[in-house]
């Protein structure tokens, strides 16, 4: 078959709103590569089938010049019109992101054949955009506008995702919620927000946040949610923690014992899936194992029903191990040992005040987030996957990988690398900077996956300012990675990191700058590996002359020590 500017389609008669937006989507990369909108007709058609049985399937038929396709449901409609998009038409999946539009034709050749969808190895797979804030200023509209999220949400679509968190802690006259539900994903909420409601303190800034106190304002918020969202697709999540992400003895200190603690948490979970049953037939729940959570599970203070989804989650790291807060690291493992129905909330990118990458790549290689999440789905998490994504352009290597990954299971790293590559660049050696990427971090700790990002850089710096003007004798805020040794010990420490990481970065920057060089058109490699390369390379600079700077000071040469911090600061 022939694909031209006069070809038509036609999509099911239906009052879906996702299919609306398929079908807006699919006319839009028409007019890209064609020129003009597609007319409606029966060269491409769209129909639903029962005989289909997995959710979300579809089946392309071509043949006699014409392309039948034959769909599940809702969402199946919506992948195919994207597989054409896609496969047909050229449209990468991060088109929007890395800049990349299709080309022209006047006319696509198909041949002849079948392709049948496959099952996706994970049943709720999607993104929680943490860095929503990123998202802001791409217009005067706070928050973020319908034309920023649509774009997002389409691009999980196009990899095959089906589930998201769209922001937490947004306004509530936001309309992201509403715009994922209008283009057919589920909804699930952020463990601190749970069944989608308002946070405690930003409802009542002058209540207790105290469920002992406050139970009644608490059930308010969660019939709230449940009333605006019980006819939405939603994946509920059940649970309690504190105010600003915390553990909610931080807010409710006189809860010192795990029992005390995980008698709290189960009420609450019993009493939030009674409200949702009596508004919701048959929901869909599910319970994060998270942080101090996950060692009340594991100690057996807290029991969770078989009938709800359990949820683990590794350590901002990219290890299915329990989260280090501060300096208290028990890595107790986080994956399921019984029956039941389990998944993962995993990062690629994170924010802890310590060593985390926000702004750029995880440390950690992929050879590295493949074997773990293999590893997690052979443990039986694979029901669910919600894939901290950040603000997304920076961490497209790593989106690619994991929509593989929950589409398939493990995948063949170099075949993965040869193909992001050809994508993208069309230079070998484009990937070879990816590679020396994750080989430049700094590794400041004796587990395999501590790795460093961007936020070791100015964390680091800042709690040494902090102690160096308080004239503390060690940093509590360096333990993490030093352990309890003397403050100018410490500071030593992070010279010799830094260092070895400034040639590193530095030999890194110099290889980005000759491949781009090279590339006819460097815009993406020059704004993301190239990019996080250099702030890799400022960031270990400035540290090692703020390290170098307290050295100077210890040894009185207070000129040069003055010197130093102001190099640092440029």
């Amino acid at each position: 078959m022939e694909i031209t500017k006069e070809t038509s389609i036609k999509f099911p008669d239906s009052e879906s709103t996702a299919i609306a937006h398929a079908r807006k989507i699919l006319n839009r990369d028409f007019v890209k590569v064609f020129g003009a909108d597609f007319k409606d007709g029966d060269d491409i058609v769209f129909d639903f089938d029962k005989e289909i049985k997995n959710p979300e399937q579809f089946v392309v038929s071509i043949s006699g010049g014409k392309i039948y396709i034959r769909c599940t449901d809702e969402m199946a409609v919506v992948y195919a019109a994207l597989h054409i998009s896609r496969e047909y038409l050229g449209v990468d999946n991060f088109w929007f992101w890395t800049e990349k539009e299709p080309e022209n034709a006047e006319r696509i050749t198909v041949p002849d054949g079948e392709y049948i969808s496959p099952v996706p190895r994970v049943r709720y797979r999607g993104w929680f955009v943490n860095d929503e804030v990123c998202l802001i200023g791409w217009s005067d509209v706070y928050p973020p506008s319908r034309q920023v999220w649509e774009i997002v949400f389409e691009t999980l679509l196009r990899l095959n995702g089906n589930m998201v968190i769209p922001g937490t802690d947004l306004p509530r006259s936001g309309e992201h919620f509403d715009i994922a539900s209008e283009m057919g994903l589920y909804i699930t909420h952020h463990h601190a927000e749970p069944l989608g409601s308002e946070m405690f303190l930003r409802a009542y800034p002058n209540e207790e946040a105290s469920y002992d106190t406050n139970a009644e304002l608490f059930h308010k918020l969660w019939a709230d949610a449940i009333e605006k969202n019980k006819d939405k697709k939603i994946v509920w999540t059940l649970g309690f923690r504190g105010q600003g992400d915390a553990p909610f003895w931080m807010n409710d200190p006189k809860y010192v014992t795990p029992q005390s603690r995980a008698e709290v948490i189960r009420r609450v979970i019993d009493k939030q899936y009674e409200m949702i049953c009596d508004k919701v037939e048959n929901p869909v729940c599910a319970v994060y194992l998270y942080g101090e959570i996950t060692e009340l599970y594991e100690g057996g203070y807290l029991e969770l029903p078989k009938k709800f989804i359990k949820i683990w989650s590794d350590n901002g790291y990219g290890k299915m191990v329990t989260r280090r807060r501060g300096t208290h690291n028990p890595r107790v493992p986080s994956l399921p040992r019984e029956d039941g129905m389990h998944g993962l909330y995993y990062h690629i990118t994170f924010h802890d005040l310590q060593a985390s990458s926000h702004l750029t790549l995880l440390g950690n290689p992929p050879e590295f987030v493949n074997d773990e999440l293999d590893q997690a789905f052979k443990a039986g998490a694979d029901d669910y996957l919600l894939l901290n994504c950040g603000n997304i352009r920076p961490h497209i290597y790593m989106l690619d990988l994991v929509s593989r990954i929950w589409l398939s299971g493990k995948v063949d790293i170099e075949e993965f690398k040869r193909d992001f590559s050809d994508r993208y660049f069309g230079n070998a050696e484009a990937i070879e900077c990816y590679n020396d990427y994750f080989q430049s971090c700094i590794k400041y700790g004796e587990y395999d996956d501590d790795r460093a990002g961007d936020e070791i850089y100015y964390h680091t710096a800042r709690r040494i300012c902090v102690d160096w003007a308080k004239g503390n004798e060690f940093s509590e805020g360096l333990v993490f990675a030093t352990g309890r040794m003397p403050f100018d010990e410490q500071v030593a420490f992070f010279e010799e990191k830094c260092a070895g990481a400034v040639e590193r970065f530095g030999a890194l920057v110099r290889k980005c700058e000759a491949v781009s060089n090279a590339l006819c058109d460097s815009v993406f490699f020059d704004d993301n590996i190239a990019l996080q390369a250099r702030l890799h390379l400022s960031g270990a600079r400035g540290l090692r002359l703020l390290c170098a700077a307290r050295r100077l000071f210890r040894n009185g040469d207070y000129p040069k020590c003055f010197v130093k911090l102001s190099d640092s600061i440029a």
